[in-house]
């Protein structure tokens, strides 16, 4: 075998003579062999070769080699006509007319591929395959997208060649075909066996890992959880080895709830204080350097029965594929596929976190990137639909980027419905307006789930922060470029105004304003939450980020962000619309309250729409046909009515859910 090449043989069965030279030659030979030159790699498929003896080879794949090379050859079977091996003059005669071929052809096929000849050669359904596979490498984006677009829809591939493209792929393509809604996983190779390490174990490889990495550029709380993970992850492996477990009884007090496999909860500790550093540009590039990515391909095939740790891993992948540079190291350690795989997931944060990653990825169709904690639901494969406008979900505190927009749950499991959403916006909203870009954001209503309390963390993070980041992460995500729609819940309706307000004050954010149609309030406390008469424990308890002067009625700082929105809704024309919860809802065992009254949801202007249901629920439709979602598409289909014309579907009359009170 010739070195940086693969030869993909399928079968020989009858002769070819001796080898002459020159095109006329390469004709002949051509009758036998396939061949093309991608990526200055030659590929040969052979149909029929003499080699003087008969002899089969099976389409079976076999041993990948290590990391980055791959061959997938067709090993010879002879066991079945009672022959102990090859004959040598079979083996020799493969090499020379391999070798032969290969000579014959070098100059020929670096021109420019001439589809004619290559019909001739070939059976039509290998030349169909080759054609797309020199479209997806194109100079013109138009052609290779087309290209990776047909490639995906092609179901009628042998396996052998769906193994052959598998390795003919350039990064492009293999991305492309990744974000392609029913690609076939054989389109992808596996990823590279990971490397090991004697007397070693993940916990202690995470913590190497963790401890290569600068401590600066980072927050002082992931400074902080850092140094506690690999502190706690020594003290975790000595009381394993002693056959006791404790963590140095230093009294953390999330050590009641770890479970009973200490090594697995460490190493989700670990993966979070990653996840963290990979968000710092410079960072991302040691952990690259550092066989990050091969540990956590690792760590993701061993905990495939943890969606968490899962999910933290390609946290981590999506920030690093922010960064150009970086791709050519995702995609050769075999990241690829496995995204692809993961988009498949049934977990909407799961598959969401997939489709981030991929799309940062993506470069050839998307220009946008997705920051950490920016979450696009639709459209998350490519898609022929022009994107004409934007809808952006923003949650509450303590809420989520996801489970806060889940349809109601039903108290009797009988009465779920048979399709039952986990987020709403990403199936009905995605089905009955499939040319919008669907957003959701996700913040830290503190830093991360271990419960012990980062030391630094009693100044908590103001609303103007938490406005100005999402601001920024958002505007890199191309928002502010297209027509939008916002909708926010309880203290996300908050952050919404204060980033407008922001934005209007910005030369190069102002098209944010500009761009926005309209504004969706669930119980968005825009005068302070009764919340505030209660202890700090119990305000705290909903809303951790902001002091409790912003939340107190009539407090001035919302008092000045409520005049000062108001102003600038009003002149920019913006669509409002607000629902008010009318039912209290439970805190604990002991707290039962209107976390939001209907004199502060309604902020004056716009529609209000008081509904019987509780602040949680708000923003949860029991239905697709429920009053509460289908006022809501009616809104955005209005605010966006000179974009969309048709696009949406009609909506329905029939409102058997929510109870509105006008």
């Amino acid at each position: 075998m010739l070195t940086g090449c693969w030869i993909f043989c399928t079968r020989a069965v009858s002769s070819v003579g001796s080898t002459a030279k020159g095109w006329r030659r390469i004709r002949r030979i051509g009758q036998y062999a396939g061949p093309i030159i991608v990526g200055g790699c030659i590929f040969i498929s052979y149909e029929t070769l003499v080699l003087g003896e008969s002899v089969t080879l099976d389409t079976q794949a076999v041993e990948q080699e290590k990391l980055k090379s791959y061959v997938y050859v067709y090993p010879i079977l002879l066991e079945k006509q009672g022959l102990e091996g090859v004959p040598g003059k079979a083996r020799k005669g493969l090499q020379k007319a391999v070798k032969r071929l290969v000579q014959a052809t070098a100059k020929i096929f670096s021109l420019p591929l001439d589809e004619h000849y290559l019909r001739q050669d070939v059976e039509n359904h290998d030349s169909d395959l080759w054609l797309l596979l020199k479209r997806t490498q194109s100079a013109c984006k138009a052609v290779r997208v087309q290209a990776v677009q047909e490639l995906a829809k092609k179901y009628h591939w042998h396996d052998y060649q769906y193994r052959t493209l598998a390795q003919a792929l350039d990064q492009k393509t293999s991305i492309g075909l990744a974000r392609s809604q029913d690609v076939d996983f054989r389109f992808f190779l596996h990823p590279p066996s990971p490397r090991i390490i004697e007397n070693s174990c993940i916990e202690d490889e995470l913590r190497n890992l963790l401890a290569s990495l600068p401590q600066s550029e980072v927050d002082q709380c992931v400074q902080y959880f850092t140094s506690l993970a690999l502190r706690e992850s020594n003290q975790s492996l000595s009381a394993q080895r002693g056959g006791l477990w404790c963590f140095g009884g230093n009294g953390l007090p999330y050590a009641q709830s770890l479970s009973s496999v200490p090594s697995e909860k460490v190493e989700s500790f670990c993966l979070q204080a990653l996840a963290q550093h990979s968000k710092v540009p410079s960072h991302c590039d040691k952990i690259v350097m550092n066989g990050g990515l091969q540990l956590l391909q690792k760590i993701y095939q061993l905990r495939h029965d943890s969606q968490k740790i899962q999910r933290n891993i390609i946290r981590t992948i999506g920030n690093l594929a922010l960064h150009e540079h970086l791709h050519s190291a995702i995609v050769q350690s075999g990241w690829i596929g496995i995204l692809a795989e993961a988009m498949k997931s049934p977990h909407v944060i799961h598959a969401s976190h997939a489709a981030r990653a991929l799309a940062n990825l993506d470069r050839d169709t998307v220009k946008e990137k997705y920051e950490d904690g920016v979450y696009i639901l639709h459209p998350q494969y490519r898609t022929s639909h022009p994107i004409k406008a934007d809808v952006l979900f923003i949650h509450g505190l303590l809420g989520a980027a996801f489970k806060t927009w889940r349809q109601k749950d039903h108290s009797n499991m009988e009465d779920k419905d048979a399709d039952y959403t986990e987020c709403w916006p990403k199936t009905w909203l995605a089905a009955d307006c499939p040319n919008l870009r669907i957003l959701s954001v996700e913040y830290d209503s503190h830093l991360s789930d271990w419960r012990s309390k980062c030391p630094v963390e009693n100044e908590r993070k103001s609303m103007a922060y938490r406005g100005r980041e999402l601001l920024t992460k958002l505007k890199a995500a191309g928002v502010g470029d297209k027509p939008m729609v916002w909708v926010a819940h309880s203290m996300g309706g908050l952050l919404v105004k204060k980033m407008l307000l922001d934005a209007s004050e910005d030369p190069e954010l102002r098209s944010v304003v500009q761009n926005t149609q309209g504004i969706v309030f669930y119980s968005v406390p825009h005068c302070g939450s009764r919340l505030a008469e209660y202890s700090v424990n119990a305000r705290f308890l909903l809303f951790p980020s902001v002091e409790v002067k912003e939340l107190s009625k009539d407090s001035p700082a919302l008092r000045e962000l409520n005049d000062n929105f108001t102003r600038l809704v009003q002149e920019h024309k913006v669509n409002l619309l607000s629902f008010g919860e009318m039912l209290p809802t439970y805190i604990g065992s002991m707290i039962k309250l209107h976390v939001v009254p209907p004199n502060s949801a309604d902020l004056g202007i716009g529609d209000f729409i008081p509904l019987d249901v509780n602040h949680l629920n708000i923003c949860k439709p029991g239905s697709r046909n429920s009053f509460l979602y289908q006022r809501s598409l009616k809104f955005i289909k209005d605010s966006l009515e000179i974009e969309f014309k048709s696009d949406c579907s009609p909506c329905s009359s029939n409102f058997p859910s929510e109870t509105a009170t006008h």
